[in-house]
């Protein structure tokens, strides 16, 4: 056992007790080296706010091949991105003694506004007394991975609200005729892949390192890792040359795998059940009664439901009836005909409620973003007492993060999605 001294009037006056490995462990030197006054040194403020952005960069996988803009200060609200047109044929021979026209360079600019995210965590000047555990190490730690993680899901949204989506291999034509069992299951497959990486290659998309990039869910990857065309990392021609998180090639494309891929999930409908039945028979009517669940009214207003293979939009509810819309506005009443005991699905993901995966595939400058250095990612310590007449018994420190950040789209054919289901 490793033994370690601990001075608990460090935590009381805010100091941080750093650890010997530079990381999780508590401070065994001398007590001279900190600085007087509860503040944190330049050297210890550099340490916690490098740890907070290498616990937050990890999860970005989705910022990981955008094309960075550094975040500019005094210049407004606003970031700009780059893309150019690529030049036309020249088809017409060049007449001898006659200098041609000259061609110019397009540049298109894609404008996006920042905006500010963050969060942080109190620690109390007891626990910091009596903690034997580095609270500030662990709280930057922890704040690291959840400022990753919004970061990540912030771009994520951005990427999968894409206009070009193919389901499956394209035998269906929308998100909600997705099944994950059965003969018309629409799971994940090599000529799925296939068929994204026609589109990218007939719109000219560049690749990133010799081939496009996917970022799939580790259920989807379950799927496709078991043809006998994948390649692990192993069986690369040069494996040392990977990819954080790469698990596998296939067609061309390198596969990095993120438990943040997106899921399109549909909640349950009741509190106590996911899908309801149709209490009576009705034909030709905006109204249906329903049973199966504990449902409050207004509870469903606004959402998606699938009944007899039909999706319809909930206009009103109450304990026991909907009145359905025919579109997402709710602006046209549905004509509906149902049976007694039909089944009410949740209606924003696949059929019958399924989950579906968005596995996204991209070749270079899709997408850009903003980078965390140079003022992206800020760390934050107020010390016990900083709080002023708010705090007057000097009884809490915070420690937060705070990120400014926008990520936009830059190319659409560059980039696709195959959203399938998951083997159960």
């Amino acid at each position: 056992m490793e033994n370690f001294n601990i001075n608990l009037q460090l935590f009381a006056a805010g100091e941080i007790v750093l650890g010997t490995d530079g990381i999780t462990n508590t401070y065994s030197g001398d007590v001279e080296e900190y600085p007087e006054g509860g503040g944190l040194s330049p050297e210890m403020k550099t340490y916690y706010s490098d740890y907070l952005i290498d616990n937050a960069e990890p999860a970005l996988v989705h910022d990981r091949f955008a094309q960075k803009q550094e975040i500019p200060k005094g210049q407004g609200k606003s970031v700009q991105f780059r893309k150019y047109d690529p030049l036309p044929k020249i088809t017409d021979p060049i007449v001898e003694g006659v200098t041609p026209m000259g061609q110019t360079i397009n540049m298109g600019i894609v404008t996006a506004t920042l905006a500010q995210y963050g969060g942080y965590v109190e620690l109390t000047d007891l626990l910091l007394m009596t903690a034997i555990d580095n609270n500030l190490c662990m709280a930057t730690k922890l704040l690291g991975s959840q400022a990753g993680r919004t970061l990540d899901t912030i771009s994520r949204e951005v990427l999968v609200g894409g206009t070009n989506v193919q389901y499956g291999e394209g035998q269906i034509s929308s998100r909600d005729q997705i099944e994950a069992e059965g003969e018309d299951a629409c799971l994940l497959t090599v000529n799925a892949i296939r068929r994204a990486v026609r589109f990218l290659k007939n719109q000219n998309a560049e690749k990133i390192n010799g081939s496009y990039v996917a970022i799939i869910h580790p259920d989807v990857a379950y799927d496709l890792m078991s043809d006998p065309n994948w390649r692990t990392p192993m069986q690369y021609a040069d494996p040392s040359a990977l990819f954080e998180g790469e698990i596998g090639k296939l067609e061309g494309v390198r596969f990095i795998e993120s438990t943040e891929a997106k899921v399109f999930h549909a909640p349950d409908l009741a509190n106590d059940a996911r899908n309801l039945k149709v209490a009576a028979a009705t034909s030709a009517s905006s109204k249906i009664t329903f049973t199966g669940g504990q449902v409050y009214p207004g509870a469903l207003i606004g959402r998606a439901i699938i009944i007899a293979g039909q999706k319809y939009y909930v206009s009103h509810n109450t304990s026991s009836e909907m009145t359905l819309s025919s579109d997402s506005r709710m602006e046209t009443a549905a004509s509906v005909s149902v049976s007694k005991g039909d089944n009410i699905y949740p209606g924003e993901a696949g059929s019958y409620g399924t989950d579906v995966y968005a596995t996204l595939i991209f070749g270079e400058n899709a997408y850009g973003t903003t980078s965390l250095a140079g003022g992206g990612l800020e760390h934050i310590v107020k010390q016990l007492g900083s709080g002023g007449s708010s705090d007057p018994l000097n009884q809490r420190a915070t420690v937060g993060w705070k990120a400014t950040k926008v990520t936009v789209r830059l190319v659409e054919a560059f980039m696709i999605r195959i959203e399938t289901a998951a083997s159960v």
